[in-house]
């Protein structure tokens, strides 16, 4: 396994991919509230990964060299961010549900969160390259 492929790497690569999503989509919002019957949408990451993990006994993993054979232990498969359509609510006259307000106080939380990714991932190579240069 390399360096760079360990579960908690794969995590943070997931977050990242989905604050991009996520950053898209909110933009796409914004640029749409003044469409008539527009939807905004969102991008699921963080709460789908945290129900991943609570829902994790074991830290010992099954060996599986049948695909007759049952997986069991840890579950290291990083969800995919989904991107959900908010149909249920209207805030306008012309049934769209963009606040814009709400948009760009999600994207400043978008960009937190993105830096924090980043900034962890940094960290960690930095931990990496400290140990394989040996100081």
């Amino acid at each position: 396994m390399g360096l760079l492929n360990s579960v908690s790497f794969q995590r943070l690569q997931g977050g990242i991919d989905a604050a991009y999503k996520r950053q898209n989509a909110l933009a796409n919002n914004v640029a749409n509230q003044d469409t008539p019957n527009f939807k905004r949408s969102d991008v699921s990451f963080e709460s789908i990964l945290q129900q991943q993990e609570s829902g994790i006994q074991s830290t010992l993993r099954a060996k599986v060299s049948n695909t007759r054979h049952y997986q069991f232990g840890s579950n290291t498969i990083v969800p995919a961010a989904v991107e959900n359509t908010d149909e249920t609510t209207s805030m306008n006259n012309n049934d769209n549900n963009v606040d814009v307000d709400r948009e760009m106080a999600l994207s400043a939380e978008n960009q937190l969160r993105y830096s924090s990714y980043v900034e962890q991932i940094n960290s960690q190579i930095s931990m990496m390259r400290a140990v394989i240069q040996g100081g």
